[in-house]
């Protein structure tokens, strides 16, 4: 494909339906960074995202005969309103496939726009070669999410934008990467004119498609993808996308969960608005940037490239954002069961913030209290774990442990003598209505569930905790069961806060 793509940017048609976004100092941000940070605001957009700028172009260049026949697209959400809301402004059809564990928020903001829903599958890929099948069925056209020159072109007028609003010197522009729409354009149309600028894009951990893509020199399909921030929720990047990425993008920061969540709250603190977390990868990346860097005194721009966050989200978000932002510690510390220890271990907290505090009489010479603390920085609780050790406390620091963060923190007390032969497990499960049930009844019956958690956090996935009683000659069927079972686990048994708190 490999257009002219500055040629494309410059006469693009967005403006039918998109606005030129603000490019708005974070002064609090800013402040803590030590950096200038703009954040260039998409989620202020009509349908809360960049997607409509590229969806609209593309159907904007289509010949009359095309566009009368209808739009079809693949989209768990954002690129959905925006082809629905291009097309209801064109007075064509669109036809969206969407799959069928989109939130129903996302659904129904198709259907306001005017786009007729389609569900089907479980995944985008799934939903995507559906969309496909379609289009030749019907001979409508297709509308790619990210993988075409003008839809590309679309997004790059992002970066025209951002040019024109802020004329000195810029470091760096932080962009996500989903399937690489976005970040293609902006960096076309940046590095052209201003080459100097680095165009540095950010994926979460667990679904760093560009990321392996660029590192192999060739495009890589991941087995799975996390969908903690939907919006970039994509197994293999475009052909265009990846292409221009080789040319033009400096560096691919990683980060994980926690680190979105800061970034959201960060945002909400400077702006008062709430971004989804793809919506704040940008800022995310931008942190960790500077802490990685060392820079001080430059202007770094972040797209905030998104606000279609589900409200049951929210939850879960806040819950993580302290750690994200190293803001609280986790701690499990043992203290002698006898009088006057739990006050002297009180008075060693001293004056500090108190975040959680979980404590139930589980022995006769030894006490396990859970507490969570503010903290200033992850040196901060290192200092704090090596002075509750230096004063007598065996001290355990769970805040980067995954099954004390997720569900531990909610169920600590609950040793049993009853529980013989248990073994401990997480499961995770795409989550939809009826899927925790099927969980639960396709255990034998001859295995006992002697320990279960399960919380909604309003996520894609779903996640249990379960201590299961298996006899010793059933491990082997046991083992058999977990391999066919389908759903990912992990196993706890030797987890040191299952064997501290539950075991």
């Amino acid at each position: 494909m490999h257009a002219d793509y500055l040629k494309r940017i410059l006469t693009a048609r967005v403006y039918d339906v998109a606005s030129e976004t603000p490019l708005e100092i974070a002064p609090n941000l800013s402040k803590r960074l030590g950096n200038r940070l703009l954040l260039k605001r998409e989620d202020m957009q009509s349908v809360f995202s960049f997607k409509l700028r590229g969806a609209y172009n593309k159907m904007a260049q289509l010949p009359p005969d095309k566009l009368a026949r209808g739009i079809i697209a693949a989209s768990a959400g954002n690129h959905a309103q925006g082809v629905a809301l291009g097309a209801k402004r064109l007075g064509t059809r669109a036809m969206i496939v969407m799959p069928e564990t989109t939130p129903e928020m996302k659904v129904n903001a198709v259907k306001a726009r005017g786009g007729e829903v389609v569900l089907y599958g479980e995944t985008f890929d799934e939903a995507y070669t559906h969309a496909r099948q379609i289009e030749k069925e019907k001979v409508m056209t297709f509308v790619h999410p990210f993988d075409d020159p003008d839809v590309i072109a679309g997004q790059g007028t992002i970066g025209m934008e951002i040019l024109r609003q802020y004329q000195q010197p810029i470091h760096a522009i932080f962009v996500a990467i989903g399937g690489g729409g976005l970040i293609s354009g902006i960096a076309a149309y940046v590095k052209r004119l201003r080459p100097e600028i680095k165009i540095i894009g950010v994926e979460p951990n667990d679904a760093d498609a560009m990321y392996q893509s660029l590192k192999l020199g060739q495009r890589v399909k991941l087995s799975q993808v996390g969908l903690f921030a939907d919006g970039v929720a994509v197994s293999q990047v475009g052909e265009e996308t990846f292409w221009l990425c080789q040319q033009y993008v400096d560096d691919i920061i990683r980060v994980g969960t926690d680190d979105t969540c800061a970034a959201i709250k960060d945002v909400f603190e400077d702006t008062r608005s709430i971004v989804e977390p793809a919506g704040a990868l940008a800022i995310a990346g931008a942190k960790a940037y500077v802490k990685q860097m060392g820079i001080q005194d430059e202007t770094l721009v972040a797209i905030a490239c998104g606000a279609n966050m589900n409200f049951d989200r929210l939850r879960f978000v806040a819950e993580r954002a302290e750690l994200g932002e190293q803001r609280e510690a986790i701690f499990a510390v043992t203290i002698p069961e006898q009088p006057g220890s739990l006050k002297r271990f009180c008075d060693h907290i001293g004056k500090r913030n108190l975040t959680e505090f979980n404590y139930r009489i589980a022995d006769q010479t030894e006490a396990h209290i859970f507490v969570g603390l503010e903290i200033c920085d992850r040196n901060d609780a290192i200092a704090t774990k090596k002075q509750f050790e230096a004063n007598g406390f065996k001290t355990l620091d769970l805040t980067d442990d995954e099954l004390t963060k997720m569900h531990l923190r909610h169920m600590v007390g609950g040793r049993s003598g009853l529980a013989k032969n248990e073994r401990l497990y997480r499961f995770e499960f795409p989550e939809r209505p009826g899927a925790l049930m099927k969980f639960v009844s396709s255990m034998s019956p001859n295995w006992n569930i002697s320990l279960f958690h399960y919380r909604n956090n309003g996520s894609d996935y779903g996640r249990i905790v379960a201590g299961i009683q298996v006899p010793p000659n059933d491990l082997d069927e046991w083992q058999a069961f977990l391999e066919t079972l389908g759903y990912r686990y992990w196993e706890e048994n030797d987890n040191p806060a299952y064997q501290l708190f539950l075991g």
